[in-house]
């Protein structure tokens, strides 16, 4: 129950429009909190597709500018009131801005071979071990860093022409505003933003000669970035709506989400990417943390996202599609019955292995790499699926004892946040492969957390754990408990060696 002065922030009705922008597609959705309770309705979807133009990836940003207006117009239609507005995507990508505020052409994608070996290059300027001391962030090759020393190397026309970059959660709210910000949490995925002083870590741009000045002053999630510029307010027929700067990383709103009710927790964002780790209050930068390759991401309230980067959904997204071109296109409630109509522990992988990042074929990938590892590869749909399940649930578990090395409190439990935690099976595949209860939902984690955070800003929340009183009132998870420990440690075994093969 809440005490009288925290209900009294619940009394009046509010709506929030949050944007989630993942890297496969985006929703726009109405959260209204009433009397300390949040109800989401979507009111608008859209695809978020990479763009090939002369073997380069970009993202399209101007299409997720119309899909963002789009959504406002409809708002408007339905006269819906709305008290702020805000914005959620993935990690590291950026858009370049010229001197006049203009975007430089459209934001290079995540996925462009273009940062192939650029941190190995980048090491003989500073050492790998001196980057991740002053960052605390997990070393991949197409973080923030590396990317702009990409764009160096090969002499971009727009990184020699920009006086700013923003992250895609802050292009896409300057072009809403008008208003040019950093938002910490977004921020924090770069390998630019030192953890202990939340600020930009000057030495690592100016030893590839680019000033430091070029990144906005960090702001904190909660913080008012403007209101929607008169042009907008115009077009899309509506009055003054604040745009809130909120966790801008989608993992850094989902984590603010989890409707936890002590520390003793893990999270798995569970989505494109999965996204596995504890919620600290000081960063952990230490040599089993830097062997072990994790990352210390901002949160929300000053926390820090202790966690590792797992490769998710990516691998069936991928499968998914080269089967509908081919005439088969399956549901997801079809793909967990296929999933479970087959023999598990057949065939395993490791998800984060590099041949899976962005293959032209991502079903040759996974056949290529059973055969490389002496296993049958899957032949069916459904024993790909069951492949694809199996080997995250287990890569689960690897990574999950991995925190507990370092977790200063006992792991009790699993929050599955994100699309993933509807998915039944997984969620209790995971459950058995980790030996510990799993606790699903919200699926909307990412929405939620978006939404709450601009319930903080406009002061109908205060604290992160006001924010969680409101989504455990909000949300029902479901649990799963853990089965058939010996099947499942004998499973691990023989992935474990697989892995290290």
């Amino acid at each position: 129950m809440y005490n009288n002065s925290l209900y009294s922030h619940f009394m009046k009705t509010y709506n929030f429009l949050a944007f989630d922008i993942g890297a496969t597609s985006g929703r726009s959705i109405i959260g209204t909190l009433k009397e300390g309770k949040l109800v989401l309705n979507e009111l608008t979807r859209f695809p978020n597709n990479i763009v090939k133009i002369q073997g380069k990836f970009y993202w399209d940003i101007y299409a997720l500018f119309g899909a963002l207006k789009d959504a406002l117009k409809e708002v408007a239609d339905k006269k819906i009131t709305i008290d702020a507005i805000g914005i959620d995507t993935w990690g590291v990508d950026f858009v370049y801005l010229g001197e006049d505020g203009s975007l430089l052409g459209l934001p290079r994608c995540y996925r462009d071979p273009y940062t192939n070996n650029a941190p190995e290059e980048y090491f003989k300027l500073l050492s790998r071990q001196e980057v991740y001391d002053l960052t605390g962030i997990q070393i991949m090759n197409f973080n923030s860093l590396f990317q702009l020393y990409a764009a160096k190397k090969e002499n971009s026309s727009a990184l020699k022409a920009a006086t700013d970059i923003l992250f895609m959660p802050d292009a896409l709210s300057y072009l809403l505003t008008n208003k040019k910000v950093c938002e910490y949490t977004i921020a924090s995925t770069a390998q630019l933003i030192n953890p202990h002083s939340k600020k930009i870590e000057n030495k690592l741009l100016e030893v590839i000669g680019i000033d430091p000045s070029i990144i906005q002053p960090i702001i904190m999630p909660g913080e008012k970035i403007g209101n929607i510029t008169e042009d907008i307010k115009k077009e899309c027929g509506l009055s003054d709506i604040p745009v809130v700067s909120v966790a801008g990383h989608d993992t850094g709103s989902a984590v603010a989400a989890v409707p936890a009710q002590n520390e003793n927790f893990a999270y798995l964002s569970s989505g494109t990417w999965s996204l596995m780790g504890i919620e600290l209050k000081e960063p952990v930068i230490t040599k089993e943390s830097y062997d072990l390759n994790f990352t210390n991401e901002g949160g929300v309230d000053g926390t820090i996202r202790f966690l590792k980067n797992i490769t998710g959904m990516w691998l069936l997204e991928q499968c998914r599609k080269e089967w509908e071109a081919k005439g088969t296109k399956y549901s997801y409630p079809e793909i967990v019955v296929l999933s479970d109509s087959v023999d598990g522990f057949k065939s395993l992988i490791d998800p984060d292995d590099a041949s899976f990042a962005n293959p032209e074929s991502m079903i040759q990938a996974i056949t290529t790499y059973c055969k490389k590892t002496e296993q049958k590869a899957p032949e069916t749909h459904a024993e790909f699926i069951r492949c694809i399940f199996d080997s995250l649930a287990l890569k689960y578990r690897f990574v999950l004892e991995c925190l507990q090395k370092i977790a200063p409190f006992k792991i009790e439990r699993l929050h599955v946040i994100g699309g993933g935690s509807q998915n039944k099976l997984l969620n209790q595949m995971t459950a058995n492969s980790i030996g510990l209860p799993v606790i699903a939902g919200p699926s909307e984690a990412t929405a939620i957390g978006n939404i709450m955070l601009q319930a903080q800003a406009v002061g109908a929340v205060g604290s992160l754990k006001e924010m969680r009183a409101v989504i455990n009132q909000s949300v029902t998870p479901e649990i799963f408990e853990p089965q058939n420990k010996q099947l499942w440690d004998e499973a691990y075994n023989q992935f474990f060696r697989i892995m290290s093969s």
